[in-house]
């Protein structure tokens, strides 16, 4: 099932900054100018896009369930080695459009990942990946998907086509690998909101992975130990 984005117009809050699409932040503000300062919308939210899908690698282990992690501006002051996860990059991408004059909000689903993350699965006791982030641009009057998160170095190492992104289609998960087998599948669609609703969010997350209550935290690898790809 993919998510069916409906053509409504724009609300207001999806230009403005908040606590976690902090677009007036003066790194956000840098990077959107950088990246698409001086392109028509389109082209501007391409560009970003690409530069920030495979300006960090995907990395679903670094998860806090700190408010003040969930910052877009946040993800500017990592390493690309360390990394963000899907609702990371997606927040950075909304931001970064927001401080180029282009409406944005985030979209949640939970989904299930049949590729490359056993190693998470693990942990989390399940392969249901609850409230799973991407971002929603209003380009050429209408909302259309965009899903940063996974770069295109993971992409070869799994063995799938990294998702490109037009500025006209949707761009979601690829629902099979290369060879037919499912690799992305949306399961419970969440909806869509001018910033990260963190209070639901945590709480699904609980109630879902009891890990993080007997931790007190999002599960890591044992020290160590090598991460996994995804």
């Amino acid at each position: 099932m993919s998510p069916d984005i409906a053509p409504d117009p724009p609300h207001p809050a999806t230009l403005r900054p908040n606590r976690f699409v902090d677009s007036d932040h003066p790194a956000v503000i840098a990077f959107a100018r950088a990246h698409g300062g001086g392109r028509p919308p389109r082209e501007a939210a391409v560009a970003l896009y690409y530069a920030i899908r495979d300006g960090w690698r995907y990395n679903p282990w670094r998860v806090r369930l700190d408010p003040d992690g969930f910052r877009a501006s946040g993800l500017l002051e990592r390493a690309p080695e360390e990394g963000g996860h899907c609702i990371d990059k997606a927040n950075l991408l909304a931001a970064c459009a927001r401080a180029l004059g282009i409406p944005s909000r985030l979209h949640f689903a939970n989904v299930r990942n049949h590729i490359g993350t056993a190693r998470l699965e693990e942990f989390l006791g399940t392969d249901l990946l609850v409230f799973h982030g991407y971002c929603e641009l209003y380009l050429g009057g209408r909302w259309v998907a965009a899903t940063p998160a996974f770069n295109v170095e993971l992409c070869r190492r799994l063995g799938v086509q990294p998702l490109e992104f037009d500025g006209i289609h949707d761009s979601i998960f690829q629902e099979y690998d290369p060879d037919g087998g499912r690799f992305m599948e949306y399961v419970e669609d969440h909806g869509s909101f001018p910033d990260i609703p963190f209070d639901r969010m945590v709480a699904a997350w609980r109630r879902h992975y009891p890990v993080i209550d007997r931790l007190g935290r999002w599960p890591t690898p044992p020290p160590g130990s090598p991460e996994p790809p995804c």
